[in-house]
Order: C-alpha cells, then structure tokens, then sequence
C-alpha cells in the first residue's frame, strides 16, 4: 500500500481536494467524508491511467504538518 499527501481546502459552497505529488489528481465534494472517499477514487484512477499510457508513477515525497500558531 502506497500513501499520498492529499490537501482539501474550503471552495465555497464545496471542498476541494488536491494530491502533489499526483499532479492533476483533484475532486470535490460537500463534506469530508464525500471528498475523502472522491479523491480515494480519483488517486486509484489517475495511477492506473498513468500505468495504462506507459507513464512512471511518482513516489510520494510530500508530508503534511500542521503548525499552532498565536492568532
């Protein structure tokens, strides 16, 4: 099992979800549990698409740390 860095950020009226180390490899959704399971989806899709037209997979480089800091 592979595990990719996947960043959702606030898009209005929904979420969106983004892999970088996948570029190209986004979904949305209207809750977290809507865009974590679409953009499960869209990772699976985007590597066997990628392994489909002979193209490397990237390894995941990226890590995701969330800092505190004062307001």
């Amino acid at each position: 099992m592979t595990t990719y860095a996947v960043i959702i950020e606030d898009a209005g009226p929904n979420l969106c979800a983004h892999v970088p180390d996948l570029p190209g490899c986004v979904s949305a959704g209207h809750s977290i549990a809507e865009v974590t399971a679409n953009i499960h989806e869209a990772i699976e899709m985007h590597i066997a698409s990628l392994i489909e037209n002979g193209e490397e997979v990237p390894s995941p480089t990226s890590n995701v740390v969330l800092i505190d800091v004062a307001s």
